[in-house]
């Protein structure tokens, strides 16, 4: 795989000029009204998955992920019907915005956690934060975790996603 800058010696789901996305007199991209190629494909493969037959156990999953993995499992989320429990997003970005906000009522009251670095130089943080706020104004339960870090996954993120996930097997998000 292809890391989003380019180069060969990383991991991401498709290659992403993450530059050509930033808006003039910045250095920090803006994906909300992208259409990046090579997203639809990744989702398209995860949701193959969740349809195979042969998966188990059946129903309703967590699903989530980290960069673009958060992008991806974004477009799964609100891109198709795929049966969610919750939808996790770490240090993601919106892309699409629009659409995926035509397809938010689908998954009202979806608890999702939501973690991003107040620091971010790969992706925005504002993005991040109005990206909450839609999902809470459309009805999807929003665990916000900003921190005070960058492109990352911090320790204190770990803890609050273990409490998140831990609340969901208890079944304390209201339907």
């Amino acid at each position: 795989m292809v890391r989003t800058d380019g180069s060969a010696n990383g991991r991401a789901w498709w290659a992403l000029d993450l530059g050509s996305y930033c808006p003039p007199g910045t250095s920090i991209p803006d994906l909300s009204n992208a259409s990046p190629s090579g997203q639809r494909d990744a989702a398209s493969r995860v949701e193959e998955l969740l349809d195979d037959r042969w998966m188990t156990p059946r129903g309703a999953v967590v699903l989530g992920g980290f960069s673009q993995g958060a992008m991806v499992a974004s477009e799964v989320a609100f891109h198709s019907r795929a049966p969610l429990s919750a939808l996790i997003i770490l240090s993601g970005t919106p892309v699409d915005e629009r659409s995926w906000e035509r397809h938010f009522n689908e998954r009202r009251g979806l608890p999702v956690f939501l973690a991003h670095g107040r620091t971010d130089r790969t992706l925005p943080f504002e993005a991040a934060d109005r990206f909450r706020q839609k999902l809470e104004a459309a009805g999807l339960q929003v665990t916000w975790v900003p921190f005070d870090g960058g492109h990352e996954i911090p320790a204190s993120v770990v803890v609050a996603l273990n409490e998140f996930l831990a609340r969901l097997r208890r079944g304390s998000f209201a339907s």
